[in-house]
């Protein structure tokens, strides 16, 4: 029986992998026109490895174009969003390390949902 914990959003879902002390993973599916908060976390580091679709992610003012096969850190502190310009889903998976993973860490700079 699988357990694992899954949180449908205005852009698609996550489902946590896994939840540990230590680090958090998760798989987060963003469908096609939609994106993530412009963000930042004050505790946590994020490590995203792109398993299917071309991403486009916002760091601070850089904007890089991460295929399916290759990843990307966010360090803490930087401003950071992932966008789906394309017209399938793109999936990433996230590996979140630092010394807490609440959701509550996320401070929302832009959002195309009314939550900033």
């Amino acid at each position: 029986m699988d357990n694992r914990e899954t949180d449908h959003r205005p852009w698609g879902y996550y489902e946590v992998l896994k939840d540990e002390p230590f680090c958090k993973v998760k798989k987060i599916v963003v469908n096609p026109g939609k994106r993530l908060s412009l963000q930042r976390h004050q505790r946590r580091s994020e490590h995203w490895f792109i398993v299917q679709g071309l991403a486009s992610v916002t760091l601070d003012d850089a904007l890089l174009q991460i295929p399916a096969g290759k990843a990307v850190d966010i360090p803490r502190g930087t401003k950071h969003r992932v966008a789906n310009a394309g017209s399938e889903d793109i999936a990433f998976i996230e590996i979140q390390t630092g010394d807490y993973f609440g959701e509550d860490d996320i401070e929302r700079l832009e959002d195309d949902f009314g939550r900033a």
